[in-house]
């Protein structure tokens, strides 16, 4: 999806009408459901697998877990046609991640990064604190700001949904990982693969272990020299465009944060405006209440500014930050493939100046056969990760492309909207 502007590319509002999906309260115990109308992506690979296609059909929320189903059809186009469903967690999907990063005949290419862990807590936490004040409003105020939870709710769930479907497509649409024997279990085993939850412990081996990434990554790039142009300075600038992301996507979402943050202030405005229309009599009281109504559409169109933001730039952003990291280890595979052919051909000089009066002793032979099977393996990684490089980057420069342009078309569009509504607001204050 997820390459990876998540679109939804509606003129409405952000998520569907709450009615529309079950979104449960913190203690409900029905669970939310989510059909297959899903946001778009501009990061989905636009390159399509004639024999195979993927989605996620449906999704499940629970209280502790999101249930995915995956829908996948084999030979779409013939009269073979055959669809297949089952029910994946999210752990599956970091399952799948990591038994195809482990795999060392894909170190050449970039491993799609595994889409993140669902988070809900922050909705749940707000709906929970609604239910306990509810007897602090009136209901229509309970009913409003309820709905308003449920759509956020909402739209989180459906944006979880695409990013995992996007880790699905970007595999099945690649020429190599598509035949994967364990991307092929993912899609056709219908029962449970024990993907279980990680737990405090392994948590910290996996910290100890990204820090001991961090440290060979260091200690690689002061020892190895990479003689290639061209993967010297991919390394260099990944290194600082991914850094760069960082910043980016943490400024934006300081921005959107102040958009949300305006939305409340109008949104206090407006619920004093109708308290106060409930205090007065006569022309205050129409005016009070027709300037609350104002300013509460106003706090609608100032939440939809935030929404659009954050799905054009910041999913773009955050998107590419995990890509580009992906992209880094490619590179840091490359070089330790790089180290170990140097170090083979330092033992067969060694081995070579040992026996220079014996004539191809075995040992000789062994060490020119691993110089060899390491030097095929360096090239063949170089040539491959070169390709993946160019891909790479022509994937974000189109999907950075679509998303920006996407994005300043809404923010024109909701300019317009902002001030043709306060235009008719003025106008119609006046008339009272």
């Amino acid at each position: 999806m997820m390459d990876e502007v998540f679109d939804n590319d509606r003129d409405e509002d952000l998520t569907t009408d709450p009615q529309e999906s079950t979104i449960p309260s913190p203690d409900a115990a029905e669970p939310a459901q989510i059909s297959s109308d899903k946001q778009s992506s501009n990061n989905t690979p636009t390159q399509q697998n004639t024999n195979m296609t993927v989605d996620i059909s449906d999704a499940l929320s629970e209280k502790e877990k999101v249930k995915f189903t995956v829908h996948s059809c084999l030979n779409p186009n013939t009269e073979n046609k055959k669809d297949l469903y089952v029910v994946r967690q999210h752990e599956e999907f970091i399952w799948l991640h990591d038994r195809i990063e482990e795999n060392e005949d894909y170190a050449g290419y970039i491993i799609p990064p595994c889409p993140p862990r669902p988070d809900f807590d922050a909705s749940r936490e707000k709906l929970q604190r609604l239910g306990e004040g509810d007897g602090n409003m009136t209901k229509e105020e309970f009913m409003k700001m309820k709905q308003e939870l449920e759509a956020e709710y909402l739209a989180t769930f459906k944006k979880t949904v695409a990013m995992h479907e996007v880790f699905l497509t970007r595999l099945c649409y690649h020429p190599i990982f598509k035949n994967d024997q364990h991307l092929k279990v993912f899609l056709e085993y219908d029962q449970d693969l024990c993907a279980k939850p990680r737990k405090k412990t392994a948590i910290f081996g996996g910290f100890v272990k990204s820090l001991g990434k961090t440290t060979d990554e260091i200690l690689l790039g002061a020892t190895v020299r990479d003689v290639n142009d061209f993967f010297e300075n991919e390394l260099q600038f990944l290194t600082e465009y991914n850094s760069l992301l960082k910043d980016a996507a943490v400024r934006t979402e300081k921005m959107t944060m102040k958009h949300k943050e305006i939305a409340n202030c109008y949104q206090k405005i407006s619920s004093a405006l109708m308290q106060l229309s409930t205090a007065e009599k006569g022309y205050l009281e129409s005016f009070s209440a027709k300037a609350s109504d104002i300013y509460e559409k106003i706090k609608n169109m100032e939440a939809r500014v935030s929404s659009d933001q954050d799905l054009k730039l910041g999913d773009t952003l955050r998107y590419y930050q995990r890509d580009s990291n992906a992209a880094k280890a490619l590179l840091m595979r490359r070089l330790r493939c790089l180290s170990a052919y140097e170090t083979a051909n330092r033992n067969l000089e060694k081995i070579r100046a040992k026996n220079r009066d014996v004539h191809a002793p075995l040992d000789v032979q062994e060490a020119e056969k691993a110089q060899t099977e390491a030097c095929e393996k360096f090239e063949g990684m170089s040539a491959c990760g070169k390709e993946e490089l160019i891909g790479f980057r022509n994937r974000r420069v189109a999907a950075f492309k679509k998303g920006l342009i996407e994005m300043a078309d809404l923010e024109i569009k909701n300019a317009k909207t902002q001030y043709e509504f306060l235009r008719q607001s003025v106008l119609a204050l006046h008339e009272i």
